[in-house]
Formats: C-alpha cells, sequence, structure tokens
C-alpha cells in the first residue's frame, strides 16, 4: 500500500472524546463515523487500531488526517486535555497529515451548505477569506484563504485575544475577573464553556446577587433564570463584538462562520441576541462589517469534513504533480 491509496482515515481528536472517520472515494464525506472515549485507550495508536478493527472492517488505510486540539510540531502532537502524545509515525500509515482542530474546521467551510448552518444574520455567505471562531473549552480561531491551488487554512490563537468590552456592565464584571486573579482577561476567560461559567459568577457579583454554582450547561439550560438569561445576552454580545474583531483582522468576505461545542446547544438565543448587531456595530467600519454573512455550524462531526477535504485537495494535487 502506498500513500493516498484509499480509503483515508479521518479524525478530531479532543480530551475527551476521539471522533473517526473514514473516506472511501476521492471528494465524499467520511462514513462509518464512530466516537470513541478518550480514556477507554491509553495512546493514539491504541485507538486509532480499536476503530479500524471494530468499526471500519479492518481496513488499512493508505492515509490519514487528523485534527487534535492541542500543539502540533512536525509530525509530533501533544494534546492539551489528554495525556495522549507522540508522533504520527507510531500509527503505521504510509501518509498521515496533523492539524490543528480549528484549521480542519476551517477547510471544511466551503463544503457546509443546507442543513449544515444556521443563518446569523447578515448576506449569503460568499467566496473569499472566510473566518470561523468558536467557544468550546476553549475559543478557538481560524481562517481560509483562496489560492490558485485551491483553499488554505491559517491557523491562530486568537482566543487569546485581549476581551472586547464595549459598556459599563462588561467592564464592571472584566473588573471583578481582574480582582478574582485574572489580571488580564482575554477573550477566551469569558467566551467558552469554562468562561460562561465565570461570566455567570461574575455577572451575579456586578448585580450584587447570590446564585448557585453551575455549570455551563446548566446555565444555558435554565431559560426561567433571570441570571442564566442575562449571562446568555452578555455572552453572545461579547461574542457579536468579537466575531466582528475576527472578520475586520481577516478581511473576511467571504463570511464568519461559529462552531465550537457551546453554540450548538443554544441557537435560537443566539440568533435573538445582540450578536447580530455587536458584530456590524463598529462606528469606523459599520458598513464593511454589515456586508458580511455570519453562520452558525450545526454539522455534526464537520471538522472530520474538514480533515476529508484536505486529503482530497493533497490527492488531487499529487495526481497533477
Amino acid at each position: 500500500m502506498s500513500a493516498f491509496d484509499l480509503p483515508w482515515l479521518v479524525a478530531d481528536i479532543g480530551g475527551t472524546n476521539a471522533r473517526f472517520g473514514l473516506v472511501t472515494s476521492l471528494g465524499a464525506r467520511p462514513s462509518h463515523v464512530a466516537v470513541l472515549a478518550g480514556a477507554d485507550y491509553a495512546t493514539l495508536s491504541e485507538a486509532v487500531t480499536a476503530y479500524l478493527a471494530e468499526h471500519a472492517g479492518g481496513v488499512r488505510p493508505g492515509a490519514a488526517c487528523l485534527a487534535l486540539a492541542g500543539p502540533i510540531d512536525g509530525d509530533r502532537y501533544r494534546l492539551t486535555n489528554s495525556a495522549w502524545s507522540g508522533s504520527v509515525h507510531d500509527l503505521g500509515i504510509p501518509y498521515v497529515r496533523l492539524l490543528n482542530d480549528f484549521e480542519a474546521l476551517a477547510v471544511s467551510l466551503p463544503h457546509l451548505d443546507g442543513d449544515d448552518l444556521v443563518s446569523l444574520g447578515g448576506p449569503e455567505l460568499g467566496y473569499g477569506v472566510k473566518a470561523v471562531l468558536g467557544p468550546g473549552t476553549g475559543l478557538g480561531v481560524g481562517g481560509l484563504v483562496p489560492t490558485e491551488h485551491g483553499w488554505t487554512p491559517i491557523p491562530g490563537e486568537g482566543g487569546h485575544v485581549t476581551v472586547p468590552v464595549v459598556d459599563r456592565r462588561e467592564l464592571e464584571i472584566v473588573r471583578v475577573l481582574q480582582a478574582q486573579g485574572l489580571p488580564h482577561v482575554v477573550a477566551e476567560h469569558v467566551l467558552s464553556g469554562p468562561g460562561l461559567v465565570r461570566l455567570h459568577r461574575a455577572l451575579a457579583q456586578v448585580n450584587g446577587v447570590s446564585a448557585p454554582e453551575l455549570n455551563a450547561s446548566d446555565i444555558a439550560a435554565r431559560l426561567d433564570d433571570s441570571l442564566c438569561a442575562e449571562t446568555i445576552e452578555v455572552f453572545c454580545g461579547m461574542l457579536g463584538s468579537f466575531a466582528g474583531n475576527v472578520a475586520l483582522t481577516l478581511g473576511a468576505r467571504g463570511g464568519v462562520y461559529l462552531g465550537g461545542g457551546v453554540l450548538p446547544r443554544i441557537v435560537e438565543r443566539v440568533r435573538t441576541s445582540s450578536f447580530r448587531t455587536r458584530f456590524a456595530a463598529n462606528p469606523d467600519m459599520a458598513a464593511y462589517l454589515a456586508a458580511i454573512g455570519t453562520a452558525l455550524i450545526v454539522a455534526p462531526q464537520p471538522a472530520l469534513t474538514g480533515a476529508a477535504a484536505w486529503l482530497s485537495q493533497r490527492a488531487r494535487r499529487e495526481l497533477v504533480g
């Protein structure tokens, strides 16, 4: 077997779960998708072996593209919230490419349509530079640039920029967080799953009320709790300002896409929030931002779609070359 012989293995590896799929023909979306609990396997190699044996009929892939939530250094990886680390050479697959998880999500964007997306306002998503961002365990940011050779992803660490603050309430929230031990509050500190918990706690202090300790899922689910509802509204508003900043930084006239694990749980609340208003509220660039479409990704495994698209694009280049 040689590199790029089908089928191909694609994966989205996080700190908790490892999602796998197979690409059986050039340009196809992944099939045989399975989710394995990372804690059940000592290494990534063991998880790959188990997936291929138990969910993929024992096939031997000619290539693989793995999206990982952690730092990548050439052929080596280390997950941020898992003990898994090592080299792609451990997998025994002829060709393996490692991508940051939001790099893979960025590559998926041109391949998402219809029921994969929910509009959050603005015109239709178009051709041109695209941006993707999303709150989950952290706050991921990536970009996608069209070139003569296809789409090129841009990885980054945009979640660690200074938190966007535009009104007095948000300034008071930041001051509370600083007093609690975060001298430099970055966007990820509030625009993430753990950030939603910080935001809820800080907002209670700003409002001078007591509140129970809730996790992010509880905060999102309590529709009749006024503090939880206010927390979600502040979260969506600040996310709108952050998304507008990302759009301006990348020149993302092809659209801004929202992913991550938090937002698909609160789709309607994001749609009816101040997200879009705040997105376009920059006084100097309001018209520029108003002309950019925004959408929420609700596809079940978009990073797998991105990994498959990356391999297809690379394989086509190899065939032409």
